[in-house]
């Protein structure tokens, strides 16, 4: 009886380790993008604003030396044409075919704006394709980033639209 009860507590452990191991795989690399890190302080609810344009290219980004690559797209604004920088978020959170998004694609993206290197980019809260389709990457009223919620959280908060 003894044996067995080792033996379970081993399996228990081992069971328990692998699940451990697996869910630092499955944990998304955030490096410099967490809730209350520096870039994170750059966004100010109060800079609210949207845009309506067309997607001109997608690419990754490392907005600071040490931070995790992350998505961003230009963006040709719809009404005065000017190329403006969205930042979307750490590369391993979005997730840019859960709604097909591709250079080409016109799309309005709210977010706040902030000033990073000297340029003008928008921290998206959401990029919207056509009437059915969105992407949110933060919560609306503060910006709290989804990538710093727990599945349960993000449920809650994308449940609602």
């Amino acid at each position: 009886m003894r044996k067995l009860a080792v033996l379970a507590v081993v399996v228990a452990v081992m069971a328990l380790a692998g699940l451990v191991q697996a869910g630092s795989k499955a944990n998304p690399d955030l490096k410099g993008w967490e809730r209350g890190g520096e870039y994170d302080r750059l966004f100010d609810a109060k800079e609210a604003d949207a845009i309506k344009g067309r997607v001109v290219k997608i690419y990754d980004i490392v907005p600071s030396p040490g931070m995790a690559t992350g998505i961003a797209l230009q963006v040709e604004d719809k009404k005065d044409k000017t190329l403006e920088v969205v930042h979307l978020g750490p590369k391993d959170f979005v997730d840019l075919s859960s709604i097909g998004l591709k250079e080409g694609d016109q799309v309005k993206v709210a977010g706040v704006w902030a000033e990073f290197d000297g340029q003008d980019v928008l921290l998206a809260v959401k990029v919207k394709k056509g009437e059915d389709s969105q992407l949110k990457v933060r919560r609306t009223k503060d910006g709290f980033p989804f990538w710093s919620m727990t599945p349960e959280e993000r449920l809650r908060e994308t449940s609602g639209d």
